[in-house]
């Protein structure tokens, strides 16, 4: 599949406009995230359509704990992202290629469609980063909409403006996940810049259901003047913005210690000096 937003440069390069790492990407390449590949004529989206995960979650799984709860969604992922956190909790998907099926948008609402007896309510697209299957979901959430049911996103929240303006109509509801409040963090961890996410955070505010998730890593975010401002950022959007700190354990390249426990009831008070609803995950 061809993939949306991008350009031909002057120097023969495709220049891709999906998300903020505008990567130039030579013929026989691939961009940062993988799943952009410039085959000297188009730049192609390799993972159109592929399926690594299928299931039917609770919604307070996304987590969504204000968005129909007591629900059902299906949620759906692919491969790949554009960020390289070496404490992925998901990098089997995410940070390289994986076993996949075939689907066309017409077939996930089918299978959406099929589940809505056992309480299903429409569509998540999650597990990896979903803005990279940007192509599948912007055909995929008109048909999901159509149906009357509903399409939530599970995002890093970061994309581009453009395609983002573009997706939001159809987007019920976002969980997206602010890594920390600082530069400092989103560049050494995620290899990343941090004012995108806040952009996205913001557009997506105004009109869709927005609840937000930080994975509370010991000795990275954890500081409490970093949570204060974090809260205080979010409340200026709107106190009612649900925020979810997760709790960390080692994954991937990162072999921490958990996250203790009272490091996570020390945060969540000092969010709830400024938010309505601060969740705990994973305790």
């Amino acid at each position: 599949m061809e993939a949306a937003y991008y350009d031909i440069a002057k120097d023969g390069r495709a220049a891709c406009r999906l998300c903020p790492h505008h990567c130039s990407i030579a013929p026989g390449h691939r961009g940062r995230c993988q799943t952009r590949y410039y085959d000297g004529h188009t730049l192609q989206a390799l993972n159109y359509g592929q399926c690594t995960a299928l299931a039917l979650d609770p919604i307070e799984k996304k987590p969504l704990a204000y968005f129909h709860p007591g629900s059902r969604i299906l949620s759906l992922g692919s491969w790949g992202c554009n960020f390289t956190c070496p404490f992925c909790q998901n990098w089997q998907i995410s940070q390289q290629e994986a076993p996949y099926r075939d689907l066309t948008p017409e077939q996930a609402l089918a299978l959406a469609k099929s589940c809505t007896d056992n309480g299903n309510i429409g569509l998540a697209y999650t597990y990896n980063e979903p803005s990279l299957s940007y192509e599948f979901i912007a055909r995929t959430a008109r048909l999901i909409h159509e149906a009357g049911l509903v399409n939530v996103m599970v995002s890093n929240g970061y994309i581009e403006k453009e395609p983002l303006q573009a997706l939001l109509p159809y987007i019920d509801a976002w969980n997206i996940d602010l890594k920390g409040f600082s530069q400092a963090f989103y560049h050494s961890l995620c290899g990343a810049s941090l004012q995108p996410v806040l952009n996205t955070i913001a557009a997506a505010a105004t009109v869709s259901h927005v609840e937000v998730t930080t994975l509370i890593i010991p000795g990275e975010n954890d500081d409490p003047a970093q949570m204060d401002a974090e809260a205080r950022w979010l409340a200026a959007l709107s106190p009612d913005i649900p925020l979810h700190l997760t709790r960390y354990f080692p994954q991937y390249h990162w072999s921490a210690p958990m996250t203790p426990l009272q490091t996570m009831e020390q945060l969540q008070s000092i969010a709830r000096q400024h938010l309505h609803c601060v969740h705990l995950g994973n305790v």
